[in-house]
């Protein structure tokens, strides 16, 4: 059978057998239920109003350390806000030009709500610094009030996110900047106590730099994770190396090469290959074979395995521009895995 009919085999039954089902082992393509949409909702409301309260209050005390937990809480919610949008987009069934569908809004938020904390977090450190150099007086009574009601708020829109599904990048985010702002509470609770008993005013500003070091941690990581996906890396915890390797060892598989792993949308890894087994082998078993060790083993289900027998007519296929004998193309995608010691 030749190498067009193989790979037009594992297309049909990828998109209609196992390795592309929603059963066992697979994985869901849905949004999250309209249940963790509500869940979002609530923490949103809980620290949107809390939010305008804390920026007044602020104002009046005088407290740089409650006007930066204010912008914290206002990257919360843009991050639940960004959230709430990838959820409707992603849900948008898949077509046109948009073979995959919008389900990569939910990383451009993650890059958008990362940058914003990270440049929030700049500002706020300028103007720590200032504060620290000249302190202005602070009303600790009102910073210590404020930053309770502001640690029981946190708690509330914590655990409402945590019963939300936090499989996906910009839900965990907010998740996590929740955790991080109600850190960043506890800190000031402790500035606005030592304002209050010894008048060291400068304790605002440090608990200010305290906020802007989990804004910028948080920022960073966002930027990071979604930085990946966008620039198709493969996922984290995979090694493409090692796959390729697991790969070639499954007998009577002979190379691997054009190996392409990538993250289609958080909880999403996709992988497509060229596979050449042995002239006897049987080139449907092998492909069903190894779509099941890349389940069981890596957790990879969008599966593209184009599988070929090992023959000269089959390995020149392709060899445009003066490719190197052998070769599968003129421009190599990737190391080339074979049986035995090889290079990566």
């Amino acid at each position: 059978m030749s190498g067009h009919d193989h790979a037009h085999h594992a297309h049909d039954d990828h998109g209609h057998g196992q390795s592309h089902g929603h059963g066992p082992g697979g994985h869901s393509h849905g949004v999250a239920a309209d249940a963790d949409r509500r869940w979002l909702a609530i923490a949103l409301a809980l620290i949107g109003g809390f939010m305008a309260v804390e920026v007044v209050i602020g104002v009046l005390a005088n407290s740089l350390a409650l006007i930066s937990d204010a912008a914290h809480m206002l990257t919360d919610a843009v991050s639940i806000v960004l959230a709430l949008i990838a959820m409707r987009l992603a849900a948008r069934p898949a077509r046109g030009g948009f073979t995959y569908g919008l389900k990569r809004a939910e990383i451009l938020s993650a890059q958008a709500n990362g940058l914003t904390l990270i440049l929030l977090g700049v500002w706020l450190a300028y103007e720590a610094v200032q504060r620290l150099m000249d302190p202005p007086p602070v009303e600790g009574g009102l910073v210590v009030v404020t930053a309770l009601a502001g640690i029981a708020v946190n708690v509330a829109a914590a655990w409402c996110i945590s019963r939300a599904n936090r499989s996906t990048l910009v839900v965990e985010g907010a998740y996590q900047h929740i955790l991080n702002d109600l850190f960043a509470f506890i800190g000031t609770a402790i500035a606005g106590l030592i304002v209050l008993t010894t008048g060291f005013r400068q304790a605002d500003a440090i608990a200010t730099l305290v906020v802007v070091l989990l804004m910028l941690k948080a920022g960073y990581g966002l930027i990071r994770e979604s930085g990946r996906i966008l620039l198709e890396a493969a996922p984290a915890h995979v090694d493409p190396d090692a796959v390729g390797d697991r790969l070639v060892g499954q007998p009577p598989v002979t190379e691997v090469h054009d190996l392409h792993i990538w993250t289609i949308t958080s909880g999403q890894a996709a992988l497509s290959a060229h596979v050449l087994v042995e002239p006897e082998g049987d080139c449907h078993a092998v492909r069903r074979e190894l779509e099941q060790l890349l389940d069981k083993e890596y957790g990879i289900t969008h599966t593209t395995l184009q599988v070929d027998h090992a023959q000269d007519s089959l390995l020149t296929v392709g060899r445009a521009g003066g490719g190197p004998p052998g070769a599968h193309c003129a421009d190599a995608h990737g190391p080339v895995h074979r049986q035995g010691p090889h290079e990566h």
